[in-house]
């Protein structure tokens, strides 16, 4: 069993929507327990305690396998960490509370609250490492990079595909009413200049349409590069979403002038949007040396 804390240490960390009891060994997630082993449990409680800093694999096996122990230390940590990780719902290429640097150790890198039950007021554990204050536990979790309450990644995912259909609707339509598009085009800029416009549409929506359907399918799949992967499509992706901007005006005669620059003004923004609920999703990471991570 957890060995209890000593009096100056507090009993409780709190980290998200997660929360730990050193002194009952307990890992519990808004309030429900979760299972964790022992040896798991103790790892997991020596990087909350460093959190903010570097935990060599030398100081976890020093601390929780005592040199008269014998057992395949690299193996027990392994399975120790990646026990973790699915007690979180980490991931080891994208970690949100796990960080692996390779043939160095681990770091915790979410903020973490250090909860004073006597007091009752939180201190913050990555304070003193980093010297940066962290929310109290009564405050909503906050993401990392963006500063935005963390929210639900379901959700999340969710707005993002549905962002995807958004254009392929786009790109179908407008590939099917190409003679619709010419003679809206013609309209306004006679002569080779509608040809041109024309051409754009086939040659960006034959384009776009694979694009949305591997961002759908990576998004289905839960694919946790995708943060790094759509960071180097995104000029790309910004380019195409602009010129895609302006395809209300092709409904001129249906929905006016008024609602077409409406529209445009809307998806002039929509690719800074899909960008932040990528970074929202995933969090980027450091590059992990294949093989050296748990």
């Amino acid at each position: 069993m957890p060995m209890p804390p000593s009096n100056q240490e507090t009993r409780l960390l709190r980290f998200g929507v997660f929360e730990i009891d050193l002194v009952a060994g307990e890992l519990r997630k808004n309030g429900a327990r979760v299972r964790l082993q022992e040896q798991p449990f103790q790892v997991l409680r020596a990087l909350l305690q460093n959190a903010g800093q570097v935990v060599t694999r030398d100081q976890l096996r020093a601390e929780i396998w005592p040199a008269d122990t014998f057992v395949d230390f690299d193996h027990s940590l392994n399975t120790a960490i990646n026990k973790i990780r699915d007690s979180l719902g980490d991931s080891a290429s994208s970690p949100r509370f796990v960080e692996t640097l390779a043939r160095r150790g681990y770091r915790f890198i979410a903020p973490v609250g250090r909860v004073n039950l006597a007091t009752a007021d939180p201190v913050s554990a990555t304070e003193k490492a980093t010297g940066t204050q962290a929310p109290a536990p009564h405050e909503l979790s906050l993401h990392p990079e963006l500063h935005v309450p963390v929210p639900r990644r379901g959700l999340v995912r969710a707005l993002f595909a549905l962002i995807q259909g958004m254009y392929l609707i786009f790109y179908v339509s407008g590939l099917a009413h190409l003679r619709d598009a010419d003679r809206v085009a013609s309209s306004f800029v006679p002569g080779w200049r509608s040809l041109l416009i024309v051409g754009a549409l086939l040659v960006t929506g034959a384009v776009g349409i694979p694009l949305r359907f591997y961002l759908l399918s990576a998004i289905a799949f839960d694919f946790r590069k995708l943060a790094g992967t759509f960071g180097r499509l995104f000029l790309f992706v910004l380019a195409l979403d602009e010129l895609w901007a302006i395809a209300p005006f092709l409904l001129l005669p249906q929905i006016g002038v008024g609602l077409a620059f409406a529209a445009t003004a809307a998806l002039l923004y929509v690719p800074f949007s899909e960008r932040t609920l990528v970074r929202m999703a995933y969090t980027s990471s450091l590059p992990v040396t294949p093989g050296c991570e748990a």
